[in-house]
């Protein structure tokens, strides 16, 4: 029940925060294209995690799914309050970050050592939440995660 209501909520804000807080330009490539890039590729790895999860790519929020491919975070309700504190940790700041980990804390106190293991993570990682990840496409997976750190 409390997955249920957290992917509610997620669909209530998703829409505004797209609107009024991403200030990018949405990507002009589809996951069947990103597949095509070479197998060791950031692109390749975002599109097969793209169509492995039946996900569509949400325009402005590119980004996320390029972290859950970096992190290796899965797609549950409780990864991505994760992956939050993952980026917490790696020292993104934003108002919906700190509402899905006050929140995902508040319903899931029994997963707070999973939650600061991957706060950890992302202080060991080097800064790199913000980087232009588009432009990173045809890089190796391996490649940013040894360059930043990511484990």
């Amino acid at each position: 029940m409390k997955d249920l209501l957290i992917e509610k909520m997620y669909e209530l804000t998703k829409k505004p925060y797209q609107k009024f807080f991403k200030k990018g330009i949405a990507w002009d490539v589809t996951p069947k294209e990103l597949i095509t890039y070479k197998e060791d590729s950031l692109g390749f790895h975002l599109g097969c995690f793209l169509l492995k999860y039946n996900f569509e790519m949400q325009p402005k929020l590119e980004d996320h799914d390029v972290i859950h491919v970096l992190t290796n975070t899965g797609v549950s309700v409780v990864d991505e309050i994760a992956m939050q504190y993952f980026l917490l940790g790696n020292g993104k700041k934003s108002s919906y970050l700190f509402m899905v980990i006050c929140i995902g804390t508040v319903f899931y106190p029994t997963q707070i050592k999973h939650f600061i293991y991957n706060y950890n993570r992302g202080k060991k990682a080097h800064h790199f939440h913000d980087l232009n990840f588009y432009k990173m496409l045809t890089i190796p997976v391996k490649t940013i995660q040894s360059t930043f750190n990511i484990k």
